[in-house]
């Protein structure tokens, strides 16, 4: 962007981890904006390329980029390089954002952030021909929260019960779940209990952003909630009434209908049923990734 130059030399300096206690203080100080400014501001910028009003949508989201950054700890890279990834897919949200299209800023730059950091952690395991598809990334990012979900704590190989129901959830094969977990186990965790300091004192744990909710990412987290609720609606426009019916019932209902209860509804057999329902998803899918691609909700 062009205030790329002078939006980095407002941004506090975070060069190690030994300075994130004093970065995340000094970023605390920078003013949440109301939505009124933050439009006036991004238009500034997207009219004249305000470097000033740039600046000011960065640093007063640099609490989101910490807060975001701090959810990818545990693939064992430095929290301040994860951070300094996450501000510059803000800044690449920060050139693209469109103000006129209605939604806050936050809810935008939230995309670019995770983007860019997901990215950031891709190049440093250099998973050789892994993570190269949408499928293996959300597998690369995702097995860590799903063998917390099924309890499959052990160090070593996953369940063969554990493993099918993986690669189920997530779209991929089985080879490439067991394949995954043996090069993230390889990779290890940083403990919170590390010191920070040569002298012992303080740890990881020290030095972690306050868990709780920040205001802007409740914002942004409340918003992007509606948008894909609002995706979801306009795209089941896409479907048949039957494929409608179906993926209602089996997967947006409170108690999902089962292929038997489907089967006897439309006369036919219950492997047709569970055809029908997959390939209503896929089309679902499809239409929502059309549909956010069109309005610009994710990154190019």
């Amino acid at each position: 962007m062009a205030s790329n130059d002078t939006t980095q030399a407002i941004v506090p300096a975070l060069n190690s981890d030994a300075s994130l206690n004093r970065y995340l203080a000094e970023i605390r100080k920078f003013p949440i904006l109301t939505p009124e400014q933050e439009y006036m501001l991004a238009k500034r910028y997207q009219e004249h390329q305000d470097p000033e009003a740039a600046a000011q949508l960065v640093t007063s989201h640099l609490r989101l980029v910490a807060k975001i950054a701090m959810g990818y700890r545990g693939y064992g890279l430095p929290v301040s390089e994860l951070i300094s990834e996450g501000n510059i897919g803000l800044m690449q949200g920060v050139k693209k954002f469109e103000p006129d299209r209605g939604f806050r800023l936050a809810t935008y730059a939230m995309w670019w952030i995770r983007a860019s950091i997901q990215e950031f952690i891709l190049r440093s395991w250099s998973l050789v021909k892994m993570g190269t598809t949408a499928a293996q990334k959300k597998l690369f990012f995702n097995l860590r929260r799903m063998k917390n979900n099924i309890e499959a704590f052990e160090d070593g190989d996953l369940r063969p019960e554990d493993v099918t129901k993986i690669a189920t959830d997530l779209g991929v094969s089985e080879e490439e779940v067991v394949s995954m977990n043996r090069r993230m186990a390889m990779g290890g965790d940083t403990s919170l209990n590390v010191p920070m300091r040569e002298d012992g004192e303080g740890q990881w744990q020290d030095w972690l952003a306050d868990d709780n909710p920040l205001q802007d990412e409740r914002v942004a987290e409340a918003e992007e909630r509606g948008l894909r609720h609002d995706l979801l609606i306009e795209a089941m426009d896409s479907l048949n009434e039957r494929e409608k019916h179906i993926l209602a019932e089996r997967r947006l209902a409170e108690e999902p209908k089962t292929l038997e209860e489907l089967s006897q509804v439309y006369g036919v057999s219950r492997e047709r049923v569970r055809q029908i329902e997959v390939r209503a998803f896929e089309k679902l899918q499809k239409a929502m990734m059309r549909l956010a691609g069109d309005r610009r909700l994710l990154p190019a």
